[in-house]
C-alpha cells in the first residue's frame, strides 16, 4: 500500500520538519521516501531520499514529478507498507511516481508570483476606468475617498510596465501614481 503527502513549504527547514512528521506518523512503515524542491531567492534546496529502496527506484521518480512540473517550495513524502508482493525497479518507480502524482492533484497547487504596491489618487469621474484597469494587473487592497479617490493596490511585478503604460494612457497621466 502506498499513501502520498504534498505540502507547500517555504524553506528548506520546513520541509525537512515535514518529512519528519510523515516518517514519525508512520514509523510502522517499510518506507517513507520523500523529495523536496524550495526555491529561496537564486537558490534552491533539492533533495531526494529512497528510505532503504533501491537507488534511484523511488526518491528520484518522485523527485522528477515536482520537477517536470515546474514545483517548487513543496516536500512530498510516499510512505510504502509491503503488502508482500515485490515489484521490480519499473513498478516500484512507476508506484512512487503515481502517488506523488495523486498526492499533488489532491493538494492542488497555487501560482506564486512577485507583486508590486502602488498608491494612486485621482478624480471621481475615473472611479470605473482606473478600477477595472487595476483588476485586470492586480487587486485593490484599500480604497479612501475624500476630496479625492486613493486606491492602495497590487500588480503583478511582471506586468508593471504595461500597468503604467496603460493607465498614462488611459488617464492622460492625471493621477498621482506612487511604489510604495
Amino acid at each position: 500500500m502506498f499513501i502520498g503527502y504534498a505540502k507547500p513549504v517555504t524553506n528548506e527547514t520546513e520541509a525537512k520538519a515535514f518529512v519528519k512528521e510523515i516518517k514519525e506518523l508512520h514509523e510502522d512503515a517499510n518506507h517513507n521516501v520523500s523529495a523536496y524542491f524550495v526555491k529561496e531567492g537564486s537558490s534552491f534546496a533539492l533533495r531526494y531520499d529512497d528510505d532503504g529502496e533501491p537507488a534511484g527506484s523511488s526518491g528520484k521518480p518522485v523527485f522528477k514529478v515536482l520537477e517536470s512540473k515546474g514545483i517548487y517550495n513543496a516536500a512530498v513524502v510516499v510512505t510504502r507498507y509491503f503488502g508482500g508482493i515485490k515489484l521490480g525497479f519499473g513498478g516500484l518507480s512507476r508506484a512512487y511516481r503515481e502517488t506523488a502524482i495523486s498526492a499533488i492533484e489532491e493538494a492542488g497547487t497555487v501560482e506564486v508570483f512577485e507583486e508590486v504596491r502602488f498608491r494612486i489618487r485621482f478624480g471621481y469621474p475615473e472611479i470605473q476606468k482606473i478600477k477595472n484597469l487595476i483588476e485586470e494587473h492586480g487587486k485593490v487592497e484599500e480604497e479612501k475617498y475624500s476630496d479625492a479617490v486613493e486606491f492602495i493596490f497590487l500588480v503583478k511585478k511582471s506586468f508593471e510596465e504595461n500597468f503604467i503604460e496603460k493607465l498614462a494612457n488611459l488617464t492622460r497621466n492625471k493621477v498621482e501614481l506612487e511604489k510604495i
